[in-house]
């Protein structure tokens, strides 16, 4: 639920006035400027539909990889369609992962029809590891400060625990 209430997406040319190149946005759940109720009843109904269908979710990357604008370049559509088909048949479950460090989300380590499964572990596809850690550590930032919208969530729901941990 946290990353569905974080909506962590980019704004992208051709699609948005006045971008030149991809901007990191945020977007509660997915379509905030549609949402006639507070982003975490929305939040709430999917966890509970979660747990009565016993269902598994999974991110998978549509965006970047490699290195940032200007240096790495979008996910193959190839390469998002075999995440697709490997979450749909079940090929993911047979698969070991390794752990996104601040995120602590699992990625698998190889999945069936992906060209190059450092595709699946994003700093893998990064020439300067440094600088990726950096991003990284960036974009956690991101989402904590982002996710201070939901600080006064009446204390219903940890959501925050499930996000990146800095600290």
């Amino acid at each position: 639920m946290y990353y569905f209430l974080s909506g962590y997406t980019a704004k992208v040319a051709g699609t948005e006035r006045g971008i030149t190149k991809p901007v990191a946005t945020f977007s509660a759940c997915f379509g905030e400027a549609f949402l006639p109720l507070h982003p975490t009843a929305y939040a709430k109904l999917l966890g509970e539909k979660i747990d009565k269908h016993e269902v598994k979710v999974y991110l998978v990357n549509t965006g970047w990889t490699g290195g940032p604008h200007g240096v790495g370049k979008r996910m193959s559509i190839k390469d998002t369609r075999a995440c697709i088909d490997g979450i749909l048949n079940g090929s993911i479950n047979n698969a070991e992962f390794d752990t996104l460090p601040l995120f602590n989300l699992e990625m698998p380590k190889t999945l069936d029809g992906v060209k190059d499964n450092k595709v699946l572990n994003p700093r893998d596809t990064w020439e300067d590891k440094d600088e990726y850690d950096k991003m990284l550590s960036k974009l956690a930032g991101m989402f904590q400060e982002n996710f201070h919208r939901y600080d006064d969530n009446g204390g219903e729901f940890d959501y925050a625990s499930a996000g990146p941990q800095t600290k």
